[in-house]
C-alpha cells in the first residue's frame, strides 16, 4: 500500500492493535466497517491492485492484511485468510469473517480459526500468546454470534473451552466483556474448575448479576457435600456480600450447613429478600421469628434500624401496630422511616396521626410518609397538613419538593403523597442543570 490515502486507515489499525481498544469487540467490528467503507466509497484503489503485492516471495504486512480481510471483495478476503497464520494479532478479524455473508469466506475463516484457536488456550509463556489474545478473540466471537452466520464460531469456542486445557476458561474469567465472563464461569462451574472459595469471591465481587447468581448457586450446591468446605468460609463470604440477592443465598445455605442459628441477625437486614430468607430458615428449625422481632422492638436503644419493618412483615395489626406507632417518635431517622413503612405494610395507617411526619427533618421519613399517605391523598383537608418553611427550588430540578406542603390558592384538597407534575420548562431546566449551564459563573 503505497498511496497516502491509506494513512487514516493505518492510524485506525494501529489504534486498535496497539492502543487500549485491543480487547474491545466493538472496536474491531467498527474497524471492519470503516475499512470496507473507505475501500468502497472513499475513492481508494481496489485491494486487488496492491494485494498481496508484486513478487512471489513477498508477504503482506499486518496493516495490508487487515485491510484485505475487511475489503468489499470476497475473493480478496478469502485470499487474505491464507496469510493470517503469520499475524495472530488479526485473529479477531478472522472471527468476524466466520460470520461473513460469502460462504467461501466463512468456510475458510472457520478452518483458520479452528486451527489457531487451540493455541491461544495454552498456558502463557514465551512461545505462547498472552491471555489477552484469547480474551480478545472470544469477545469478538460472542459479539458477532448474533449475526446470521455467527453461531458456528460461538459453538466452536464453547466446545474448545469445555474440552481444552483449564487455562482457557481461567483466562476468560477475568475478561472485561461480561458475555465472555458469563461463558467462562458457566463452563468452569460445569467442569468443576473452581473451588467454593473462588466461587464465593466471584459471587461477591463480580459486577455482573448473572455471574453473581451463577456462582452463588454453585456455592449452595457444594454446601453439605462429603468432604466439602463450602459451608464454612465461602458461605460466610456470601453472607457479607454487598448485594442483597447474594446475602439471601448465603442465608438460605445456613440451614443446609447446619448453621441455622446464625440466621437470626439477618432478620433485621436492610433487604426484604434477606429478611424473608432468614425467617424461612428459622421456621425450618422450629423457631418462630415473631417473638424475636417483638423482643428487639421493645428493647429500645440498640434496636436494629430495620427491625420495625421486619416486625410488620410477619406481625399482627391488632397486636403490633401500637409498637410501630411508638417507634415513629424514635430519635433515629432510619428507625422512624422503618416504623412508617411497617405501618403501611400492616395497613394500620391513620392519616390524621401520620400527617405531622410530613414535616420531619429526615427526607427518608418524609418519603416513607408520603408513600404511606398516598391512598388518602384525594380526601385529606388542606388545614390538617403541617406548615413548614419552604425551601427555594434547586435550579437543576426546577420543582420544589415541598410544594404539596404549602398553601395553594384555596384548593380544597391536596396530593400529599405525590409531587405535582413539572411545568413545561422543568425538563429543559433539568437537562441544563445536569450540563452545568445554569450553575456556570457569569
Amino acid at each position: 500500500m503505497q498511496s497516502s490515502a491509506f494513512d487514516e486507515i493505518r492510524y485506525r489499525i494501529t489504534q486498535v492493535l496497539d492502543g487500549g481498544e485491543k480487547e474491545d469487540a466493538d472496536a474491531w467490528t467498527a474497524l471492519d466497517e470503516d475499512i470496507r467503507g473507505a475501500l468502497r466509497y472513499g475513492g481508494l484503489p481496489p485491494a486487488h491492485t496492491w494485494f498481496p503485492g508484486d513478487g512471489r516471495n513477498r508477504r503482506p504486512g499486518i496493516r495490508e492484511l487487515a485491510v484485505a480481510l475487511c475489503g468489499p471483495d470476497g475473493r480478496i478476503r478469502e485470499t487474505a485468510l491464507a496469510y493470517v497464520g503469520d499475524a495472530p494479532a488479526l485473529l479477531p478479524l478472522v472471527a468476524i469473517r466466520c460470520a461473513d455473508w460469502a460462504e467461501p469466506v466463512r468456510a475458510r475463516a472457520r478452518a483458520v480459526l479452528e486451527a489457531e484457536l487451540p493455541g491461544l488456550q495454552d498456558p502463557p509463556g514465551p512461545p505462547c500468546p498472552s491471555p489477552e489474545a484469547l480474551r480478545t478473540v472470544a469477545s469478538v466471537i460472542l459479539r458477532v454470534s448474533g449475526r446470521r452466520y455467527g453461531d458456528t464460531a460461538a459453538e466452536m469456542l464453547g466446545r474448545l473451552l469445555r474440552e481444552g486445557p483449564e487455562a482457557g476458561a481461567t483466562a476468560l474469567r477475568t475478561s472485561r466483556d461480561r458475555r465472555v465472563r458469563r461463558l467462562a464461569h458457566r463452563i468452569a462451574v460445569d467442569r468443576g474448575l473452581l473451588s467454593p472459595a473462588q466461587l464465593a469471591a466471584s459471587a461477591a465481587t463480580d459486577p455482573d448479576v448473572v455471574v453473581q447468581d451463577l456462582c452463588a448457586d454453585a456455592v449452595l450446591a457444594a454446601v453439605g457435600t462429603t468432604g466439602g468446605t463450602a459451608g464454612g468460609t465461602p458461605l460466610t463470604r456470601l453472607l457479607g456480600a454487598r448485594q442483597g440477592r447474594i446475602r439471601a443465598a448465603g442465608v438460605t445455605g445456613l440451614r443446609k450447613a447446619g448453621r441455622a442459628e446464625e440466621a437470626e441477625p439477618f432478620l433485621y437486614d436492610r433487604s426484604t429478600l434477606v429478611r424473608a430468607c432468614a425467617r424461612w430458615v428459622l421456621r425450618q428449625t422450629g423457631t418462630d421469628p415473631l417473638p424475636l422481632y417483638r423482643a428487639v422492638c421493645a428493647a429500645g436503644d440498640g434496636m436494629p434500624h430495620h427491625a420495625p419493618l421486619g416486625l410488620a412483615e410477619c406481625g399482627d395489626r391488632d397486636t403490633d401496630a401500637s409498637t410501630l406507632w411508638s417507634l415513629t417518635g424514635d430519635e433515629r431517622p432510619r428507625v422512624r422511616a422503618a416504623a412508617v413503612a411497617g405501618l403501611r405494610v400492616l395497613d394500620a395507617v391513620r392519616p390524621d396521626r401520620l400527617a405531622p411526619l410530613l414535616g420531619d427533618s429526615s427526607p427518608r421519613v418524609v418519603r416513607e410518609t408520603r408513600k404511606a399517605l398516598k391512598p388518602w391523598a384525594d380526601h385529606s383537608p388542606v388545614g390538617d397538613l403541617p406548615h413548614r418553611t419552604a425551601v427555594a427550588p434547586s435550579p437543576q430540578i426546577g420543582v420544589d419538593a415541598s410544594a404539596p406542603l404549602r398553601e395553594a390558592g384555596g384548593a380544597p384538597h391536596r396530593d400529599m403523597a405525590r409531587a405535582p407534575a413539572p411545568g413545561p420548562r422543568a425538563g429543559i431546566r433539568r437537562i441544563l442543570g445536569f450540563m452545568g449551564v445554569l450553575n456556570r459563573p457569569r
